[in-house]
């Protein structure tokens, strides 16, 4: 069977992406998969850099058609902040909370109409055969003065989907997945891995 890398050691995200894959007629493997897998260093001005660099490195490093995905939170008015740096914007080590902490500070007092945000999401999928394919997915909302739900990760607790009057973090994980940045992106990217699973370019 083909088989594609997911080129993270975010066993968050792993988890979200094999549940997107799930119907396919893949082997599914992540960076757990394989020991000595090198720490790419993210520092593209996108997310689309950083996916590309990260999937090109871990095709080469496993020889396997590789998926990245580099995505975060952009706020309207922090002028698309954290953006690049979503998983790092209080601190290279920074915890979701920490994270979560210097945007509500950034935030306050900010009026409902100007809390307008994004998720962002940049799928990278590199073939062993040297193929390559970017795709975007985006996810509209809103930033609360408060965090409200237990699920998820990252900002989700903070990002309200304005239709569906919850934030990602109140939200099945079924239910995320059909709406988000990650899932439109993902699914996406599904022709493309059919069409090179097809002619065995994977």
């Amino acid at each position: 069977m083909a088989a594609v890398v997911i080129a993270s050691k975010n066993k968050n995200k792993v988890r979200e992406i094999k549940q997107l894959l799930s119907g396919e007629a893949l082997e599914v493997l992540s960076l757990e998969d394989f020991s000595g897998a090198p720490d790419v260093v993210e520092d593209g001005s996108t997310f689309a850099d950083n996916a590309l660099k990260k999937a090109k490195a871990i095709a080469r490093f496993t020889g396997l058609t590789a998926l990245a995905d580099d995505s975060g939170l952009e706020v309207d008015y922090l002028k698309g902040q954290p953006g690049v740096y979503s998983a790092r914007f209080a601190g290279i080590s920074a915890t979701d909370g920490e994270n979560n902490a210097k945007l509500l500070k950034l935030m306050e007092g900010v009026p409902r109409e100007q809390r307008t945000a994004r998720f962002r999401c940049s799928i990278a999928l590199v073939s062993r055969f040297g193929l390559i394919e970017c795709i975007d997915g985006t996810c509209e909302g809103l930033i609360l003065t408060e965090e409200k739900g237990t699920g998820g990760f990252g900002y989700d607790p903070l990002f309200l989907v304005p239709d569906l009057r919850l934030t990602f973090a109140e939200l099945s994980d079924g239910d995320k997945n059909r709406i988000s940045h990650r899932g439109k992106a993902l699914r996406a990217a599904l022709p493309v891995i059919q069409r090179w699973l097809d002619a065995g370019q994977i």
